[in-house]
């Protein structure tokens, strides 16, 4: 499970910002609470905030450190066009402040295993700007230790620091001798199939990430099908018995594959579904393309939702609400907050403008977060539990959060002025 991840100079993002999925000493709702060790975990993380605030720049932060992590064992230190394997994915640092549009971009993040590999403590991290790995650290600890971490690696460029004491000796000098400075350790060490490496690598990439808050996303072509959906019947069954929780009328599906063309090699799979006839026995298909946004954007989260709850991994969410009814995205939220259904604690963050979901009966307060971006257009992150008004007293959890939030006493809401420019002079 995510424990806290920590990022600097990213985006509007130009200081030290922590989302803490760490129980914070509230009283509502315990069980939410995941135990591992000594440490209380939460499973979800909402983040609301005015248009332009920030938000997805949160979930875009650690898809930017998940990414670098997976790829990054292929950046060369030439970095042209004709240069083989991925390119170098240099961050987007803030760039209104002369000291910051230049300087390195840090991301960091603690994290548990299962209890099936141990349930140990992980904290790992980098820094990098354009010419490439600045720094790169990982420690780790016993799920029940007080101690400090224990260093299993720590890299340093600026002053030429390579410690791999931590690891292997066999694998050491591999290490030192195909280093690269644009590659990270861990990417590294996990293509070289290093047992430690390769489980901090395969962390990031059993985590999920989902789109939905860009208007030019074009739903069907996002749409990932659930493994083997095209041709195994009981995948299919699968996804019309998730469909049956909120939409009776799909009954099954029709699949066809589709060989590729000259020009695009790729096939391809044209999905019909299958409609019950009103009053009838009969069925008719319709294409999936012409099915409602909703409809597609629930197929769409189908097979990320399904993947986390069995890894047990994190599902990161950018505009949930986006298309879909207030009621289907507290199920949604449920579904990770349901013991019988989320028995890996797989979590889920997301951003969203649906203010509904503040209603005090849903979310512990740790679990609502907000941005807000200062006039300088910097950005911030804070959560509710740790929000003080200006008498210092802290948020109780009786208040009415949804109309405290519009009413503006948490900030994080639009400066909202009338529409001036369109009235008639």
């Amino acid at each position: 499970m995510l424990l806290q991840f920590n990022f600097k100079n990213f985006k509007s993002f130009r200081d030290d910002t922590t989302l803490d999925m760490s129980a914070a000493p509230v009283t509502e709702y315990d069980h939410h609470i995941v135990k591992i060790g000594n440490e209380r975990v939460l499973p979800i993380a909402a983040i609301f905030g005015a248009n332009a605030s920030g938000k997805s720049n949160v979930i875009e932060a650690i898809q930017y450190m998940s990414e670098f992590v997976v790829y990054s064992f292929g950046f060369g230190d030439e970095d042209t066009a004709d240069a083989k394997g991925p390119r170098f994915m240099s961050p987007t640092p803030f760039l209104f402040d002369a000291k910051t549009k230049d300087a390195e971009s840090s991301f960091e993040v603690y994290f548990s295993a299962s209890e099936d590999s141990g349930a140990r403590l992980y904290n790992y991290g980098f820094s990098v700007n354009q010419d490439g790995v600045r720094e790169e650290w990982l420690n780790d600890r016993a799920k029940t230790s007080r101690d400090n971490y224990r260093r299993i690696f720590y890299r340093n460029e600026d002053e030429n620091i390579l410690d791999l004491s931590g690891l292997p000796k066999r694998t050491q000098e591999n290490i030192k001798v195909a280093l690269e400075k644009k590659a990270l350790v861990v990417s590294l060490g996990a293509k070289l199939k290093i047992d430690m490496l390769k489980f901090v690598r395969d962390w990031f990439t059993e985590n999920e990430f989902a789109d939905f808050g860009r208007p030019e996303t074009n739903l069907f072509l996002s749409v990932q099908l659930p493994e083997s959906f095209a041709s195994d019947k009981k995948v299919q069954d699968r996804v019309v018995k998730y469909f049956s929780s909120f939409d009776k009328s799909i009954v099954g599906f029709s699949t066809k594959v589709i060989e590729g063309t000259d020009d695009d090699k790729r096939k391809h799979v044209k999905i019909d579904a299958e409609h019950q006839i009103l009053n009838s026995d009969e069925t008719t298909f319709i294409p999936l393309r012409q099915e409602s946004a909703g409809t597609l954007k629930m197929f769409a989260l189908f097979p990320l939702l399904e993947e986390v709850l069995k890894s047990g991994g994190v599902l990161f969410v950018d505009e949930l609400n986006a298309r879909l009814h207030p009621l289907m995205v507290r199920t949604f939220i449920l579904t990770f907050l349901n013991p019988e259904i989320n028995k890996n604690h797989a979590q889920l963050i997301f951003t969203t403008h649906d203010a509904w979901q503040l209603d005090n009966d849903l979310l512990r307060r740790d679990e609502i977060w907000f941005t807000e971006k200062s006039d300088d257009g910097v950005s911030s992150l804070y959560s509710l539990a740790d929000f003080a008004s200006d008498e210092g007293s802290k948020i109780r959890k009786d208040e009415n959060y949804l109309k405290n939030y519009l009413l503006g006493k948490y900030g994080a809401i639009p400066a909202m002025d009338h529409f001036r420019v369109l009235k008639e002079e």
